[in-house]
């Protein structure tokens, strides 16, 4: 089979490196999801990912600390887990780089969105971090601004459910997952797939975003070979 998609955005949770301790990294859960990324580059799939911080740090979660600065560390947090990432895909034989919207070039490169594509073009997996650069926003909003930014065919949003529901699967028995969705009906009903920034942001750009469960790291391939999983939103 060949992929139907000839560049992504991936967008994976901070909590999806941690592995089942919730906080830190652990790379034997990271292994995995960077040996299907690899198989995916291989079928000359370009693809950008960007990670969330959560497993470091949430600045929403931060009490009364000033708003600002909560952020500021949640996008340092961001950073630490696309090197680790950096690191587990160069391992498994990916050609990875790391850009970033804070100014740290002795770490990463600065976002520039032509040289990211450039990389992409050239079959480097390029992994943004920093979120946009700027407090208040989410790395949902974040990885729908670069999925527009590098022209992504489609960005996936990998996450702990296999789907959009009308309502909580983990709370309630009877909800009843979604095949396909339009970014209206998210945010009339505050279905909470991303937060409304992003879910505005990629339906103005008519970019259409695929939620699935990355528990079974081969969904990435399946989702690039385009097979029925998940939750279509467009």
């Amino acid at each position: 089979m060949k992929p139907v998609y000839k560049r992504i955005l991936l967008k994976l949770s901070g909590e999806v490196l941690a592995g089942e301790s919730g906080k830190g990294i652990d790379f034997d859960t990271v292994k995995p999801i960077c040996e299907v990324i690899k198989a995916c580059a291989d079928m000359g799939v370009q693809i950008g990912i960007v990670v969330g911080g959560g497993n470091f740090w949430r600045g929403r979660s931060s009490g009364a600390m000033d708003r600002t600065r909560a952020d500021q560390m949640g996008m340092l947090a961001t950073v630490i887990n696309c090197l680790a990432l950096q690191e587990a895909l160069i391992q498994e034989g990916n050609d990875a780089v790391v850009m970033t919207a804070l100014d740290i070039q002795r770490v990463a490169r600065p976002f520039n969105k032509d040289e990211a594509v450039r990389l992409l073009e050239e079959g480097r997996v390029v992994i943004f971090g920093g979120g946009t650069g700027n407090p208040f926003f989410s790395t949902d909003s974040g990885a729908a601004l670069r999925a527009c930014e590098i022209e992504a065919d489609i960005f996936f949003k990998a996450t702990n459910v296999d789907g959009v529901y009308d309502k909580d699967p983990n709370k309630f028995a009877d909800a009843v997952k979604y095949d396909t969705l339009t970014y209206d009906v998210i945010l009339e009903k505050h279905l909470g797939v991303m937060d409304n920034t992003a879910a505005a942001l990629a339906g103005n750009s008519r970019l259409p975003v695929l939620v699935f469960n990355l528990n079974d790291p081969a969904n990435i391939k399946k989702a690039v070979l385009g097979e029925n999983i998940g939750t279509v939103v467009k």
